[in-house]
């Protein structure tokens, strides 16, 4: 395995959209574009299967320097209602586009730290979301929240607005490794949280856990997730560190690389983790997820139903996603758009009238089939170009990408389609890389993402 390790830990995408947003077409992206393309995808989707909305809550009262997501630090709270009115402005922006009323099947509450926001102000963003649209069937309503500052208030104002399932940032219990991180938050404040959640009535309790950070040992790793087993929480998302410090600056520079793990030291804290989850009685979905069997997410990895976004892994799929506030992504399945990544600009061009979107891709009918294969083995671990609406001119020139893959026992081709197994699991991002027609063709002369594993 170390060989493997050291062959394919190279730097990859997470594949949360394809094209990755690095090789978007940004000069051949107009506003007017995006907004073509969102409307014909509510016109084709909206009835049968609703709409998704990502709501982006930037604020945090303190910088954990492992985050690589766009954050407002302060402690100055008189930033909520300000921020959830310019949210709603956008919201009624895009509902004046739309030809009927929407029909919202998932929200998520990201960030930031979500839970910064009152219960009431939280209330007042999600009771304005819906004065212009209905709840889908089969809706899944779902948060981020930190431990050390969701309270009781907040869980139970969100169950009576529909949500139920709560993703708790806990990343590691080690004291050591929590200081380097500035992520303090006792094993006390976690099953308090965990707790209150499942005693309201939440039905999917998630822990996040980070693998790979700075003063990480396999001990460590071991007693967090006994720790973890004591919670039994629905879902763990196990996540592979993503240094980027050349990306994010200052907000990565909390501790030294060489306080890092080793690539193999990183490998192997991800394999006895998968080992005790297994024991524990869950099931790997996807990449970096593992699931109890009655949860959603385990039930649609078998039935083939597993989605995958700028949100991450989604027990169902809707063809539109809308993203509201600062620096959020939208995705129309033809286009994604970006907002503006500063609060101040944002709220600017909001207040003028405008939708935020300052960036995005038109993808064409190559992006499109090679986006269907990608989020084929990201989600089901295979993928198949039997259909003609799959197929593509690369397929020789992936073979012998994917040739090393195959003579180490990673990957299989077979009649018309490509098989990850077991083994390959752990390298499905290598696998993706050369469908990634964009990055091979605009190879990067900087580093730009994190390393694969």
């Amino acid at each position: 395995m170390n060989n493997l390790i050291q062959k394919y830990n190279i730097p990859g995408p997470r594949y949360t959209s394809y094209p990755t947003v690095p090789f978007w077409d940004n000069d051949g992206f107009t506003k007017q574009g995006w907004i073509d393309t969102f409307q014909r995808s509510f016109d084709e989707s909206n009835e049968e299967e609703g709409i998704s909305i990502y709501i982006h809550l930037p604020y945090c009262e303190a910088l954990c320097t492992f985050c690589a997501c766009n954050k407002r630090i302060t402690k100055q709270h008189s930033v909520e209602v300000p921020y959830i009115e310019t949210v709603l402005k956008e919201w009624k922006l895009y509902v004046d586009l739309f030809s009927s009323r929407p029909k919202i099947k998932e929200i998520h509450l990201g960030g930031g730290t979500p839970t910064f926001f009152s219960p009431d102000n939280l209330k007042r963003l999600i009771d304005g979301i819906f004065e212009y649209a209905e709840v889908a069937e089969g809706y899944e309503f779902s948060l981020e929240g930190h431990p050390n500052n969701t309270t009781r208030e907040h869980l139970q104002a969100l169950y009576d607005l529909g949500f139920r399932r709560i993703s708790y940032g806990v990343q590691d219990y080690d004291i050591k490794v929590q200081k380097a991180i500035n992520r303090v938050q006792p094993f006390e404040n976690v099953k308090r949280a965990t707790d209150e959640a499942r005693e309201i009535g939440f039905t999917s309790v998630s822990h996040d856990l980070i693998f790979g950070l700075p003063h990480q040992t396999m001990e460590g790793m071991t007693e967090t997730i006994n720790l973890t087993k004591q919670l039994n929480p629905d879902r763990i998302s196990f996540y592979s560190y993503a240094h980027v410090p050349w990306i994010k600056g200052v907000g990565q520079r909390g501790f030294h690389d060489e306080d890092l793990p080793s690539p193999e030291l990183k490998r192997a804290l991800y394999e006895e983790g998968k080992k005790m989850f297994e024991e524990m009685g869950y099931f790997e979905v996807g990449m970096d997820h593992f699931a109890l069997e009655n949860d959603s997410m385990y039930q649609s990895m078998k039935n083939h139903t597993l989605h995958r976004n700028f949100m991450g892994y989604s027990s169902s799929k809707t063809q539109l996603m809308v993203g509201l506030g600062v620096s959020s992504i939208s995705d129309s399945w033809y286009s994604f758009a970006q907002n503006e990544k500063t609060v101040e600009e944002y709220e600017k061009s909001i207040h003028n009238g405008e939708l935020s979107v300052f960036k995005g891709h038109i993808l064409s009918e190559e992006d499109l089939i090679m986006r269907r294969h990608i989020l084929n083995l990201m989600c089901n671990l295979e993928t198949s170009w039997a259909n003609e609406t799959m197929k593509f001119d690369d397929l020789e020139r992936i073979k012998i990408m994917l040739k090393g893959m195959v003579d180490d026992n990673l990957i299989e081709f077979v009649e018309d389609g490509l098989i990850v197994k077991e083994e390959g699991r752990p390298f499905v991002r290598n696998v993706c890389m050369p469908f990634d027609k964009r990055m091979i063709d605009n190879e990067p002369e900087t580093r730009i993402f994190s390393m694969t594993i």
